[in-house]
């Protein structure tokens, strides 16, 4: 192979922003012409570098809080007003910290200098679904899953992308919990997983004794239906 044929493939590991990694992804899984739903749009960071017309994408987006202009629907990932069997493809990227799932939104994480980060991912909204903690990020993994399910079509494909954690002082590894429950629970076909590595150095605020390493790395997963 030559050299410039290795500069074209796609690697499964980035030090990236979610702008540059995400078109790879498209390129290599979803095909020119494809019917796309981003359910968690967001401020819309996965579109940046994706031209849209010359792959003739049909691009629906969605959130549960507008956090754009633009967006083709306001609605919740784990109840998707769209019709059964009518996507190629669904991309979900909810928040991925338990942090972000509060009751009372003053109790979030994110304030101070993490602000945007809370804004993008949580639109500083109180959660109002299944489970506390972790858990509560699982529940929402687990019923965008079955939502995908129902709108994607015969070999549609899922994007998702997910970050692990230390929860109450326990290492939980979330790509692996969703992937187990997707596969187990939903019959999805796992076909690929790409490693996001942070540019920045992730910050530590209050930690007297370290027992655990630092994520400073998150996945996108790509997932096939039957």
């Amino acid at each position: 192979m030559d050299s410039e044929a290795d500069d074209d493939l796609i690697l499964s590991a980035y030090t990236a922003d979610s702008s540059e990694l995400f078109p790879k992804i498209l390129d290599l899984h979803v095909e020119d012409g494809a019917r796309i739903a981003d359910v968690t749009h967001g401020t819309g960071i996965f579109w940046q570098n994706i031209d849209l017309e010359s792959r003739d994408i049909d691009l629906v987006t969605a959130d549960i809080t507008p956090k754009t202009d633009d967006l083709s629907m306001i609605s919740d990932c784990r109840a998707l007003p769209l019709k059964d069997d009518s996507l190629d493809c669904m991309v979900l990227d909810p928040p991925y910290a338990e942090g972000f799932y509060r009751r009372n939104k003053d109790h979030m994480a994110g304030h101070g200098s993490h602000g945007k980060f809370r804004d993008t991912y949580s639109g500083v909204r109180e959660y109002e679904g299944s489970g506390k903690y972790h858990g509560a990020v699982l529940h929402t993994y687990f019923e965008g899953g079955k939502e995908a399910k129902r709108v994607l079509r015969d070999n549609g494909t899922l994007i998702i992308k997910i970050m692990d954690e230390v929860s109450s002082n326990t290492q939980e590894l979330a790509h692996i919990q969703v992937t187990n429950y997707y596969e187990r629970e939903l019959d999805f076909y796992t076909k690929d997983l790409f490693i996001q590595v942070r540019k920045e150095k992730p910050t530590v605020v209050g930690m007297n004794r370290q027992v655990h390493a630092r994520k400073n790395h998150s996945y996108f997963l790509v997932y096939k239906t039957p």
